[in-house]
């Protein structure tokens, strides 16, 4: 039976032989700038132009909740743009921006995704920061929809 690891450590340094995807949770509203995405751009530009440029030309492509991106970064090694969030919180908003259908389905085109490439996939807790949602939520989507069909999943906690 595939578990999911558990590591101390960033997310954008995959530890792991073979193809890696990198997956992480993005808004519906086409903002790149707060959370685990400083990170990404920080290690790479290509994930941010092509998110910023996917929502920009969404009128003819298929950016909306549930959607996935896939992003080349380096040889062997992959960044998941998952559209799993309805806007972004701010001091006036209530309710959290979290949607776990979205993740559901961004987490289902990703497993076939990785499947295609024989990746691993590797990512933070996804829609536990700014989206507001909890792991206890999204753990199980994460092992129905990857850790079910045998893909290897790492989820990193940063630091130590």
């Amino acid at each position: 039976m595939t578990v999911i690891e558990y590591v101390r450590g960033d997310a954008t340094a995959p530890r792991a032989e073979g193809v890696k995807i990198v997956a992480h949770v993005c808004n519906d509203l086409g903002g790149w700038g707060r959370g685990f995405v400083l990170a990404v751009s920080r290690r790479w530009p290509e994930p941010e132009a092509a998110f910023r440029r996917w929502h920009r030309e969404r009128a003819g492509n298929d950016f909306g909740l549930g959607a996935a991106q896939f992003v080349p970064v380096e040889p062997g090694v992959w960044v998941a743009n998952l559209v799993g969030q309805r806007g972004i919180r701010t001091a006036r908003s209530t309710g959290v921006p979290v949607r776990y259908e979205a993740i559901d389905a961004a987490l289902g085109r990703l497993a076939d995704k990785a499947v295609e490439l024989g990746a691993s996939v590797h990512m933070p807790r996804i829609g536990c920061g700014l989206a507001g949602g909890t792991w206890d939520r999204v753990e199980p989507l994460v092992l129905r929809r990857l850790v079910a069909r045998g893909i290897p999943v790492t989820v990193y906690d940063f630091g130590g």
